[in-house]
């Protein structure tokens, strides 16, 4: 016997609250802001390892990176607030263990909260921070009464926190294209001279934005800066040379002896890393060297005995862990690691240390892995010298 269906109104299984829809900026903002959290989680985690994965640039502008504009400006903008968004967390106190968990997107969330744009904050982590705007308000002023200053701007000196604006350059591959040609075309919509140093670099005004620029996503032009640039041109390859790169990756100064050599010769550009190695071979497949072979392996195993390296005439030897005279260009002042070393007292160092001597300190905890590097490859060098 069938039964009748009840009568009157029935509530359906699940009730969806009405949400309201994004608009286009709305989404484009909370996909920037996660894509910003990965890159900023991978960057906070090299920098407190000492080792990191690559420059901040390097990262955010990797082929996996869709909104590289944004999620650039938000990394750069919350790692340049970072001191402070902590200090209001901590004394805030609003985070469960859940969102503790993905402390790099509360930490972006913030930031657009207190110092950037909450008309487009949308999103669950984005509702929760939102609903306590009130209490991290409350905090940021404890903290500046703490600090003893009125504005923020004079919390952020009292953090040592600055902006360090140099000129934008970029090298052209002279494998895909001369120089006096990139001059012309940039030319047209830039202002643009030639470095005296560097022959193939070119100097653009401060945050002069090329990263969409044809010649650049083309491989013709590489975004470098001019500390990077000059190191294969202090090697000063020539055209035919087998020449080892001992820490190749992310592969600018690999593609810049490429270019030095003419594509003649050979290249063993080795690199340990294995997340590494492909932003390597992206690099060389975009520059479009043929005379590179790239190995991953660590370059202190190479054996002068083998006669696969018996013909080496130099090794180019830069690793990415010294970050020496590069900290503006990487964007590492920025980084924790910095900041905590412009804290130390000058008690700890000596009295008559300045300012320059507590940067120099930041960098003295890579001294020791980079001797061990130079003198391997020098002792490397020398047998394979010896041989030939």
């Amino acid at each position: 016997m069938a039964r009748k269906k009840p009568q009157g109104n029935t509530k359906p299984a699940a009730n969806k609250p009405n949400q309201k829809r994004m608009s286009n900026a709305e989404r484009s903002a909370y996909f920037a802001r996660r894509e910003a959290a990965k890159v900023l989680r991978t960057i906070l985690q090299g920098d407190s390892r000492r080792r990191a994965v690559g420059s901040i640039k390097s990262l955010v502008y990797s082929p996996s990176v869709r909104n590289k504009k944004a999620t650039y400006a938000l990394v750069c903008q919350t790692l340049k607030y970072l001191p402070i968004i902590k200090d209001v967390f901590d004394i805030a106190n609003v985070l469960s263990s859940k969102w503790k968990r993905q402390e790099e997107l509360m930490y972006i969330i913030l930031y657009d909260i207190l110092f950037g744009q909450e008309a487009l904050l949308a999103g669950d982590a984005e509702k929760i921070l939102l609903q306590r705007k009130d209490v991290l308000q409350a905090a940021l002023a404890k903290l500046l009464v703490r600090k003893k200053v009125k504005h923020v701007s004079d919390l952020m000196t009292s953090y040592k926190i600055s902006d360090l604006p140099k000129p934008r350059y970029a090298r052209v591959n002279t494998l895909k294209m001369d120089v006096e040609c990139a001059l012309l075309e940039f030319k047209k919509q830039y202002e643009v001279c030639q470095d005296a140093m560097v022959p193939d670099l070119l100097i653009f005004p401060p945050r002069t934005d090329l990263h969409d620029h044809p010649l650049v996503k083309n491989g013709s032009v590489f975004l470098q800066g001019k500390a990077s640039s000059m190191v294969a041109v202090a090697l000063g390859p020539k055209p035919g040379w087998e020449v080892i790169d001992a820490c190749a990756a992310p592969g600018n100064k690999t593609v810049h002896l490429a270019a030095l050599m003419k594509g003649k010769g050979k290249i063993i550009a080795c690199e340990l890393n294995k997340e590494r190695v492909k932003r390597l071979k992206d690099t060389v497949k975009l520059a479009g060297p043929t005379n590179v072979k790239v190995k991953h392996e660590d370059f202190l195993n190479l054996s002068p005995e083998d006669p696969a390296y018996s013909k080496v005439q130099a090794i180019l030897l830069d690793p990415s862990c010294s970050g020496s005279g590069t900290v503006v260009d990487r964007l590492d002042h920025l980084l924790p690691s910095y900041t905590a070393a412009l804290q130390i007292p000058l008690m700890y160092i000596d009295k008559k240390s300045s300012l320059l001597s507590r940067k120099r300190l930041w960098n003295m905890h890579y001294l020791f892995q980079l001797l061990r590097e130079l003198f391997t490859a020098h002792v490397l060098l020398t047998k394979l010298r010896m041989k030939m």
